[in-house]
């Protein structure tokens, strides 16, 4: 301790040197710090000295009980200087300028939010005007994050009141219309999944029918153009229309060849079966490397690494890296 430090006040600069204690509920130290008054309100300043002795406080420039204020403020040592400042209405050394707001601030507490964060913003706007060299820029702007998150919080909660009564009434219909959206989707899979094998079935018969109404129709369509040269070497009538005949029975037979599809039910009511295509893995490993280079594919392998170095696990293929970030 030096010389020139007095007794009373060894604690104060002690603290102010990050040496904190002992402290004792009821034995307040000379010094000067601050307190919030509030939960999250500004910090206000705060000065304990002896007189006659006996320990005298003040609070913002109002007298305080010392005793009764001291676990408040005994983690909060400021300098002598930084005390006269702020009496002085210069504000905090580490703490942005407070957001100019007007006085008259609506009651909608929407509309109040909104002018309030414009406030912020301009504090954010300067400050974000020049680097960062002084360590009470840098204090002013962790605080002015406090600050920030406090009205994002506020915003939360604002909107979760305005909008629980609206999600309320919602739950109350999506409950009330859940099964009759859902059961008779989950009830129509269900029934058409029980047509598959039939509608199959009859997919394979329409093939085989097809199968033979077109070997009948090449049957009677060579039988034609055999009767056909018939009537042409012997120059007979009877032969070229039967001939004729023939053609036309074969392009009918042709005709019945055709394919027909198999469905259940009638027309605005009918279940046919329809052609679904997907990709069947064969082979894992070459899909994967065949897909690597796709952005999606990429976000997705970053995130489970991401994932696994949270966990402390170093997968093959990747290292656990660490960057320092403000947060």
């Amino acid at each position: 301790m030096s010389a020139a430090v007095h007794p009373d006040y060894v604690y104060w600069i002690n603290a102010l040197a990050g040496t904190l204690g002992p402290v004792h509920d009821g034995d307040p130290q000379c010094g000067f710090y601050r307190r919030r008054l509030f939960k999250d309100g500004p910090f206000v300043p705060v000065a304990i000295w002896k007189q006659e002795g006996e320990f005298i406080a003040v609070v913002d420039g109002k007298a305080a009980d010392a005793a009764g204020i001291w676990t408040w403020v005994c983690d909060k040592p400021i300098t002598e200087a930084e005390y006269h400042k702020v009496m002085a209405g210069k504000g905090w050394s580490d703490e942005p300028r407070t957001a100019t707001v007007p006085s008259n601030m609506p009651t909608d507490p929407f509309e109040a939010l909104k002018i309030e964060f414009a406030a912020e913003q301009e504090v954010a706007a300067e400050l974000l005007a020049k680097p960062v060299t002084e360590q009470s820029h840098a204090d002013q702007i962790a605080v002015l994050t406090k600050r920030l998150s406090g009205i994002k919080s506020k915003a939360t909660n604002l909107h979760k009141t305005e909008k629980q009564p609206h999600w309320d009434m919602c739950k109350v219909v999506d409950d009330k219309w859940r099964d009759l959206k859902d059961e008779p989707d989950t009830l129509t899979k269900k029934l058409k999944r029980h047509l598959d094998a039939y509608l199959n079935e009859l997919v394979r018969q329409e093939k085989e029918r097809q199968r033979i109404a077109r070997e009948e129709a090449d049957r009677i369509r060579r039988e034609a153009e055999a009767k056909a040269a018939e009537a042409a070497k012997a120059d007979d009538d009877t032969a070229a229309a039967e001939a004729e005949r023939l053609q036309q029975e074969a392009d009918e037979k042709a005709k019945e060849a055709e394919a027909r599809n198999a469905s259940a039910g009638r027309t605005g009511a009918k279940v046919s079966l329809r052609t679904f295509v997907y990709g069947q893995i064969t082979d894992f490993d070459t899909l994967l490397m065949a897909l690597k280079d796709r952005p999606e594919i990429q976000e997705l392998v970053q995130t489970l690494a991401n994932r696994a170095a949270k966990s402390g696990v170093e997968l093959p293929g990747m290292a656990i890296s660490t960057e320092q970030r403000a947060a």
